[in-house]
C-alpha cells in the first residue's frame, strides 16, 4: 500500500513538473524525470528556482526531515534487531 501511494505521488509530481516547466522556460523532460525519481525534494527545488521560494523551502525542509527520520528509525530498528541476538 505504501509503495503504491509513493508511486502515485511521484507520478503526480512528475506530471505537474512536466506541465509547469515550459511556463518558466525550463526543460519539461528534465524536471519530469527528476520529479519522478526524487519526488518532493525536486518539487521544493523547482519552486525555489521558479520564484516560489517560501513554498519551495517548506516542501524541501519537510521532505529532508522526513527522509532523515526514516533513516533514523531504520537505523534504530536495525540496532535493536542485531542487539537482541
Amino acid at each position: 500500500m505504501e509503495f503504491s501511494f509513493g508511486f502515485i505521488v511521484s507520478i503526480a509530481i512528475a506530471i505537474y513538473l512536466a506541465i509547469d516547466a515550459p511556463k518558466h522556460n525550463k526543460n519539461p523532460w528534465l524536471w519530469g524525470i527528476l520529479g519522478f525519481i526524487f519526488g518532493p525534494i525536486v518539487l521544493g527545488i523547482y519552486f525555489i528556482r521558479t520564484g516560489r521560494k517560501v513554498a519551495g523551502w517548506i516542501i524541501f525542509v519537510i521532505s529532508v526531515l522526513l527522509i532523515l527520520l526514516f533513516i533514523l528509525f531504520f537505523g534504530i530498528g536495525v540496532f535493536f534487531l542485531f542487539n537482541s541476538m
